[in-house]
C-alpha cells in the first residue's frame, strides 16, 4: 500500500514528524501515511542529528509511533545504526520488528566527511533487504544521496546528476525501492533525474524549493517537509515563551 502511494507527478507528501504525539496531530488530518525525520527525532530527544541518539531509543519511538497510528509508518533510520552491512542489516531487522514499514538510509558517512563508495553503499542496502526479506515484510527502502546536500545550489551541476544516476541505478539494483535526493532544487537537473532513475524520486521541501505542484510537474513521486514543522513548532513554542516571560 505505502509503495503505491509514490506515483511520478502526483507525490505522495510527508510531513515529518518526531513523537507519537505528532503523528497522531498529522494522521488526524489525513495524511495517508507517517514519517520521522532523524533531525527532528534527536533534537525532540535534545541531542544532535548523525546518530548521536541510541538506537534502542530510535526503536522505541518507532514502536510507540506506529502503535499510536494505523497509517503505514517509516522511519529516518540515518545511515542505517552499523559500521558493516552485516550490522546494517541487523538494526534493520530491529527496526522492522517495530512495525514500521519503510525506511530512509543515506550514504553518508556519520563519523566523517564525504559519502560511501556506491559499493559499499549498496552492499548496505543489499543487508537490509535481506534483513526484511527475512521477516518476511515487503520494507520500503528509501536510499537518500547526500550528493546535493553537501554543495551550494550554485554548484549543482550536470556532472553531479551523473553521479547521483549511477548511484540510483546501483541502490536499485541492490534492493532500494525509492531515490531521495535532498537538497536538489533545480529544476532541470531534477526533471532528469525524474526522467532518468529507475527509483521513485523523493525530493526535501523547504524555501529555495519548488513548489508541491511544481514538483509533481516535473515527476516528484514523494516530498518530504524534513526539519521544517519542527523548526516551526520550536519558532512558535520559543516566541510564546518569550512572551510570557517577559510580561
Amino acid at each position: 500500500m505505502f509503495a503505491q502511494l509514490h506515483i511520478p507527478g502526483k507525490p505522495l507528501v510527508l510531513f515529518n514528524v518526531w513523537d507519537a504525539g505528532t503523528a497522531v496531530t498529522v494522521a488526524r488530518v489525513g495524511a495517508p501515511a507517517i514519517a520521522t525525520g532523524s533531525w527532528s527525532v534527536a533534537a525532540a530527544h535534545g541531542v544532535d542529528d548523525g546518530e548521536a541518539l541510541a538506537l534502542g531509543d530510535v526503536l522505541a519511538n518507532a514502536a510507540r509511533i506506529v502503535r499510536a497510528v494505523d497509517v503505514p509508518v517509516t522511519i529516518d533510520f540515518e545511515a542505517g545504526y552499523g559500521a558493516t552491512p552485516d550490522e546494517v542489516g541487523a538494526s534493520v531487522a530491529a527496526l522492522v520488528a517495530t512495525g514500521a514499514i519503510g525506511i530512509n538510509i543515506e550514504d553518508r558517512f556519520i563519523d566523517r566527511e564525504g559519502l560511501q563508495p556506491i559499493k559499499d553503499q549498496a552492499a548496505r542496502l543489499a543487508a537490509a533487504r535481506g534483513a526484511a526479506e527475512a521477516a518476511s515484510v515487503p520494507l520500503f527502502i528509501n536510499s537518500r544521496t547526500d550528493i546535493f546536500l553537501n554543495a551550494p545550489t550554485t554548484a549543482h551541476s550536470s556532472a553531479m546528476v551523473d553521479e547521483a544516476i549511477a548511484r540510483a541505478h546501483a541502490y536499485a539494483d541492490a534492493g532500494a525501492s525509492g531515490f531521495f535526493l535532498p537538497g536538489l532544487v533545480d529544476e532541470t537537473l531534477l526533471k532528469r533525474v525524474c526522467r532518468e532513475s529507475t527509483l521513485p524520486v523523493n525530493v526535501m521541501m523547504f524555501a529555495a524549493a519548488p513548489s508541491a505542484s511544481r514538483c509533481a510537474e516535473l515527476g516528484v513521486a514523494r516530498i518530504s517537509h524534513g526539519p521544517e514543522p519542527y523548526r516551526a513548532m520550536a519558532k512558535w513554542l520559543e516566541g510564546t515563551a518569550r512572551a510570557v516571560y517577559s510580561r
